[in-house]
């Protein structure tokens, strides 16, 4: 078994810069209630009909590639993490691959769709394929274009208020270092709220569990009719929606369980830690989470303040910042910790 390492990191972000005021000519807000509730006072925006998520993706992974030292070719799998993929079908992973101009290797792809523990459940996935010598040169992406897809109303701004577009890539290498590399990544989920944070239409539930009559669905038997109705499209239910005080309950409660649960494996303590890279989620939750574990400003990276919720992409573009910052070296412990939709969370280590 070997150990597995970050060996390159890139992130992207779009050019667009869209702040708290802008937000005021759409919906009833204001600069001092998004900052008071979330902490963020700007997000990026992409190029409609010119960036996708796979575009950004392509972006990273390209300074991912170049800052790990190797050529494209010499990737030999993809793991790409979104919420917001170009096609409902197929993911994002060939899209990307195709994106990159390596089709001729014809590398394996996947797609990981856990929001915003995505890139966290893909660092466990290439970490394993590393560690038993499947692959040496795994591209992880974590890329999402949210501004396509929300609300811009007043009806939709405790969501839309929250969420940026951007991309971050990394690539996972294996290492002789004794010591060094990712040292455990610990993974969760639990369904039982699945619907409080969540894009539920259009979809193929057909009204199960939710009500039929809701969404506008058919009574007829016949098949076909029943993934978007006009009902949907009226009432404004293609939506993303979230009910953000229990998302907030659960979010502070699961990040310091399993930033613990790391530490507890690893017989390290919370003081050990020399950089936490939370996912970018609220930076209420962050500073609640930072508290509780007892780390000081220097300890834990924040930049949801100038980018939102980047949701996959939050954790790479972060970790790529600090660590550029200087704010890591080597042989620092860094911690990665995340939770979102699902609900899932999960958390890693990593000895620089």
């Amino acid at each position: 078994m070997y150990n597995s390492k970050i060996g390159g990191l890139g992130y992207y972000v779009p050019e667009t810069v869209v702040t708290n005021e802008e937000l005021t000519k759409y919906m009833d807000t204001s600069d001092e209630w998004i900052q008071e509730r979330t902490g963020i006072k700007e997000r990026r925006y992409a190029k409609k009909h010119e960036e996708t998520t796979t575009t950004m993706a392509a972006r990273a992974a390209e300074k991912a590639i170049a800052d790990a030292g190797i050529d494209k070719e010499d990737i030999d799998f993809i793991i790409f993490a979104t919420l917001s993929p170009d096609y409902f079908f197929p993911g994002c992973g060939v899209l990307l691959q195709r994106e990159l101009g390596i089709t001729k290797t014809e590398i394996g792809a996947i797609d990981i769709r856990n929001q915003c523990s995505g890139f966290v459940y893909g660092l466990s996935v290439a970490d394993q394929f590393v560690k038993t010598g499947m692959y040496k040169n795994v591209l992880l992406v974590g890329a999402e274009m949210h501004s396509m897809g929300l609300d811009f109303d007043t009806r939709g701004r405790n969501v839309t208020v929250i969420f940026g577009d951007g991309a971050g890539a990394a690539i996972i290498q294996p290492t002789e270092e004794e010591g060094k590399g990712i040292l455990t990544t610990h993974l969760h989920s639990d369904g039982t709220c699945a619907e409080e944070l969540a894009m539920i239409t259009p979809g193929s539930h057909g009204g199960y569990h939710l009500g039929k009559e809701k969404f506008g669905f058919p009574d007829e038997d016949s098949p076909g009719g029943i993934y978007i109705t006009q009902k949907m499209l009226d009432d404004h239910l293609i939506y993303p929606n979230m009910t953000g005080p229990l998302v907030f309950k659960w979010a502070v409660q699961k990040f310091p369980a399993v930033i613990k649960e790391a530490l507890a494996k690893t017989e390290l303590q919370a003081s050990d830690i020399d950089m936490l890279i939370p996912h970018q989620a609220n930076l209420r939750i962050s500073q609640f989470v930072q508290k509780v574990m007892g780390l000081s400003d220097d300890q834990v990276y924040n930049n949801i303040q100038k980018y939102g919720n980047t949701t996959a992409a939050s954790i790479p573009i972060a970790l790529c910042e600090a660590r550029d910052a200087g704010k890591i070296k080597s042989g620092d412990l860094v911690c990665l910790a995340a939770f979102g939709s699902g609900f899932t969370w999960g958390s890693a280590l990593i000895r620089w």
